[in-house]
């Protein structure tokens, strides 16, 4: 049987873009045809890429030249600022096509539940990644008025986050930093950044790369501590780590290269005028202030052996201003869809998505984060896409797709003529390359208003107000295309 498919991707990040483009090279390669519509909640495309990732990691940035190019092959038609679940229905996308791919992502910030973590000046990373990633749903303003600040977690959130709030403004210049951000970042009294792990630090979640590059930042010190390697020693499961992967190897280099004994709360003569602190074997067990964050209890923790680690009954009260959960990502509920409220996914087996007994939702599919948790770098996103795709294709050919209820009208535009009488403003990948050479033009016309600016240059300068990006999207494209 030759297969004759129409698909549609809700969310156009690494996770729905991959999907699209291995479904296209599967369906073809097997003599068939496939249209794959490709639905996106924000105007512009790329997801975790545009909105996740910190703006000074030009090499993961890297990733959407190769995303483009699936999207530009025209065998993908995206479809913008549309949310489902409300613009349009689970209900009407299953109508509309012979299988529904759910790509949502994990937005929201992980809960830590410990006293005091509600209290103003106490932040979720997601949020604040968000704000300077330029998201066009957040406030454009962030309360950068604190001079310490504690950083919860041991990943490369926690990283990202740390070093962004270090990093001089100046240094991001070449970056897609929006204007708003640098103006905030500028005004930050930030002296002394501190990144609390509770594992030790062989067992930290960053990567050698994200570890190298915080040595890198200008006129910032990377301080960590003798008190905990001498804690951490003996752990045979960190030694075992040692022994046998090279990324804890490099990675312990790089941190026994900035040990020191203790922390100086005055700089030294010649200290950088910024300092980003690295410390293990802490858990939080409260953030302490009456009105708003004046500073975290931690319990100090031992490794046991295994990889875990155990309270000692020793508490450390650390005086800041401000603090960062970066403890994890979590999925959200798609209206319409059953959803896994304690592992934050859609329930699924191998991508097939499942109801409350466990059966299959015909043509109903899910990949990425939505389906396996916010774990995996990038890289991951295609294997796990793979296996969706191979599922949703096999379940194709043995017929046991729905057909669809709704005839898509000439070229597929009947999905266009339904948001269009709903009054939706969607964009499409015309819309997206308007609005991308709208904000390189930005770039090349950005003049710096501060001395400490002469001679930079910025490659491009995103818009953050969804409107306006709508408005560029739409009236430089022909809304259909």
């Amino acid at each position: 049987m030759t297969l004759s498919l129409r698909v549609a991707i809700v969310g156009a990040g690494p996770a729905g873009i991959y999907a699209g483009n291995i479904l296209h090279r599967q369906v073809s390669e097997a003599g068939g045809t496939v249209a794959i519509d490709l639905f996106e909640s924000l105007p512009a495309p790329y997801g975790l890429i545009r909105y996740g990732v910190a703006p000074d990691h030009p090499r993961i940035k890297g990733i959407v030249t190769s995303l483009h190019e699936m999207l530009d092959a025209g065998t993908i038609r995206l479809i913008g600022n549309v949310e489902v679940g409300r613009d349009i229905t689970v209900d009407e996308l299953r109508a509309r096509y012979d299988a529904v791919i759910f790509a949502t992502g994990a937005l929201r910030d992980a809960p830590l539940d410990i006293p005091g973590i509600d209290l103003p000046g106490s932040y979720g990373a997601a949020d604040f990644v968000a704000w300077y990633d330029g998201h066009p749903d957040v406030p454009r303003d962030w309360p950068l008025d604190a001079r310490e600040v504690a950083v919860i977690g041991n990943g490369n959130v926690a990283l990202d986050v740390a070093r962004m709030l270090a990093k001089h403004p100046k240094d991001l210049i070449p970056t897609d930093v929006p204007a708003n951000v640098l103006a905030g970042l500028e005004a930050s009294p930030v002296t002394d950044v501190h990144v609390y792990g509770r594992r030790g630090p062989l067992h930290v979640k960053f990567t050698p790369i994200e570890l190298r590059e915080l040595g890198e930042v200008p006129d910032v010190d990377v301080i960590v501590y003798d008190d905990d390697f001498e804690r951490a020693a003996g752990d045979p499961h960190a030694e075992a780590l040692l022994a046998s992967n090279n990324q804890v190897k490099v990675m312990s280099r790089t941190l026994n290269g900035w040990r020191r004994s203790e922390w100086a709360p005055e700089p030294v003569e010649g200290a950088a005028s910024r300092r980003l602190h690295l410390h293990f074997l802490h858990t939080p067990v409260e953030v302490l202030g009456d009105d708003r964050v004046e500073g975290v209890r931690f319990e100090r923790t031992r490794p046991v052996g295994d990889g875990s680690v155990e309270g000692t009954g020793e508490f450390v009260d650390v005086p800041v201003q401000a603090v960062y959960r970066a403890v994890g990502y979590a999925s959200s509920p798609v209206a319409g869809l059953p959803f896994d409220e304690r592992r934050a996914v859609i329930p699924n087996e191998g991508g097939r998505v499942t109801d409350a007994s466990g059966a299959p939702v015909p043509g109903v599919y899910a990949t990425g984060w939505i389906k396996r948790g916010p774990v995996g770098l990038i890289g991951h996103t295609k294997g796990d896409a793979l296996e969706t795709i191979t599922n949703l294709v096999a379940d194709a050919a043995a017929g046991v797709l729905p057909a669809p209820q709704v005839d898509a009208g000439p070229d597929g535009d009947e999905v266009f003529e339904l948001l269009e009488a709903r009054g939706i403003r969607f964009t499409t990948w015309a819309g997206w390359l308007e609005l991308d050479a709208h904000e390189r033009g930005l770039g090349e016309a950005w003049e710096p208003t501060d001395a400490a600016y002469a001679g930079a240059a910025r490659e491009r300068v995103k818009v953050v107000p969804r409107d306006e990006q709508v408005e560029i999207s739409r009236a430089g494209a022909l809304v259909g295309s």
